[in-house]
């Protein structure tokens, strides 16, 4: 038999299609050909419009707001990929929604980032690519391959051109938004060699996306204060830090995220909040009345074209994790 190198076929879902057009241009590869459109009852149909037989396929689709319609649509490409006998089906979500509810903090509470890592699996996909979950465990909840990708390096790298001289003379702080954020704080600020600071604050159970600031564990007094979150979605977390922090003596607040959720009085908040600046990643489509002048969108496509091209061609991942 003649052998061949396996095919690669990147495709897009609905969701972020300018993010796949910037994989696919990092890659050099066309985006393959796909159709997607409604039936009149507002059911998704999915028509792939070339073979895939053999294929090493990636669907790029973010499971971001509308995230129920998103989901689906993934789940019925996968399905269609699958079904179309492609050698390997690869789910490639820059955010992954439902990722907050990966456990009970209550009675009667769903785990839903489990149930719908059964259905991604359940519809055929046999790997998944994602950027910064919300809660790291999540990768266990899969029983195939998971590639945790992180905007860390990307947005720690413009503030260290940005803020160097700060840096240089010890003047920068990198803050927590909250005790789970933690770990990856502390990884940021090694990357800035910056001292580390937490706000530690209380969540009402009863209001969803509120929270109370309680206090700030940490020397902020005289410094430029840098907070890292995984996402920015009603943003009251990230301005009621700010508030608390600049009332503590910071002489600026800065703050990043890989996902620029981005809901409801969000960009009211932020446009109004004591906050300079605000560095955000591309895994979700930004529309023009969220463009402020203080948010500034980074792509991390290129590394995830990296991502791409190295689980193709069956070559280490874990170098893109550090």
């Amino acid at each position: 038999m003649v052998s061949k190198v396996r095919e690669m076929k990147v495709f897009s879902g609905s969701a972020h299609p300018e993010f796949a057009a910037r994989v696919c241009e990092n890659l050099g590869v066309s985006l393959a050909a796909t159709k997607l459109f409604r039936f009149s009852d507002g059911e998704i149909g999915v028509s792939i419009e070339e073979s895939v037989r053999g294929a090493d396929v990636f669907v790029i689709q973010p499971t971001c707001a509308p995230v129920n319609e998103n989901i689906m649509e993934l789940l019925i490409m996968v399905d269609a990929l699958h079904r179309a006998s492609a050698y390997r089906v690869n789910v490639v979500t820059p955010y992954f929604g439902y990722a907050r509810q990966d456990r009970k903090t209550r009675a009667r509470e769903p785990i839903t980032a489990k149930l719908v890592c059964n259905i991604i699996e359940k519809s055929g996909a046999d790997r998944l690519v994602a950027a910064d979950l919300h809660a790291g465990q999540i990768q266990g909840f899969f029983d195939i391959p998971v590639d945790h990708l992180t905007g860390i390096n990307l947005l720690a790298s413009a503030f260290r051109t940005e803020l160097k001289e700060a840096i240089r003379e010890s003047r920068v702080v990198v803050v927590s938004p909250d005790i789970g954020g933690v770990v990856r704080a502390r990884r940021f600020a090694v990357q800035l060699n910056a001292d580390l600071a937490i706000v530690d604050k209380r969540r009402s159970h009863d209001v969803a996306n509120f929270c109370e600031v309680m206090e700030i564990i940490g020397h902020v007094e005289g410094k430029i204060a840098i907070l890292v979150d995984d996402l920015i979605d009603t943003a009251g977390t990230m301005v009621q830090a700010a508030v608390a922090l600049k009332e503590r003596g910071a002489e600026k607040v800065y703050a990043c995220a890989t996902h620029a959720v981005l809901s409801g009085p969000a960009v009211d908040r932020l446009s109004e909040s004591e906050i300079e600046k605000v560095l955000l990643t591309d895994t979700i489509p930004l529309p023009q009345e969220k463009k402020l002048d203080k948010i500034t969108t980074l792509s991390i496509a290129p590394l995830f074209a990296d991502a791409i091209s190295r689980i193709h061609s069956d070559h280490s991942v874990s170098i893109l994790f550090r």
